[in-house]
């Protein structure tokens, strides 16, 4: 490891205890560096802003490991890994979900769900066609879905286990398919 990500690093695990004590607005570049034992010229080397840092962490700690070998069989194990690592940063993650960033990972995360659903229709399909513009809808509507799920989830405090949230998508993902193929699909000619 680099001497820059271990500062990178470092600079990310205060910024995330400090935001488990105060909201995201309330922390300064000064906060940072001052629990860092850093000067302000070594955050900004490393990082624009405190956005930056944060949209580097959500990238680094959540989306990177998720889209990682993510496949048609994986993908629900691979969800449930980010839920639990949200579950085990519950108070950043709920503070970070409440800041403009929140919206840039919730939107991110639509586009990776949207195209995870995407392949799940191509895989499931098998001898069947299912139009372009069909196949777009229904994997958005699933990926609203999923994110509108995980988030509220995180907003209502996260009761219910990774798992148990994991295992009600993938119920409905598994259910809906069967009657997306009965609705959407035509065979292949």
């Amino acid at each position: 490891m680099t001497d820059s990500t271990i500062t990178k690093l470092s600079i990310a695990d205060v910024f995330k205890k400090l935001m488990c004590k105060k909201a995201f607005e309330k922390i300064t570049i000064s906060d940072i560096t001052t629990e860092c034992g850093l000067n302000r010229q070594t955050f900004y080397y490393h990082f624009r802003d405190k956005y930056e840092l944060l949209n580097w962490i959500f990238y680094n700690e959540a989306i990177t490991p998720f889209m990682e070998g993510l496949s048609f069989d994986n993908w629900s194990s691979k969800l449930c890994d980010m839920l639990r690592l949200i579950y085990t940063n519950s108070k950043f993650y709920t503070n970070a979900l409440k800041t403009y960033y929140g919206e840039e990972f919730k939107s991110y995360m639509h586009t990776v769900g949207t195209n995870v659903f995407s392949s799940v229709i191509d895989h499931v399909s098998g001898n069947y066609y299912v139009a372009e513009d069909d196949k777009q809808f229904i994997a958005e509507f699933f990926s609203y879905g999923m994110i509108g799920t995980m988030v509220a989830w995180v907003q209502k405090g996260m009761k219910d286990s990774p798992e148990t949230v994991v295992a009600h998508i993938e119920n409905l993902v598994n259910d809906c398919q069967r009657l997306a193929i009965a609705r959407y699909m035509t065979p292949k000619k």
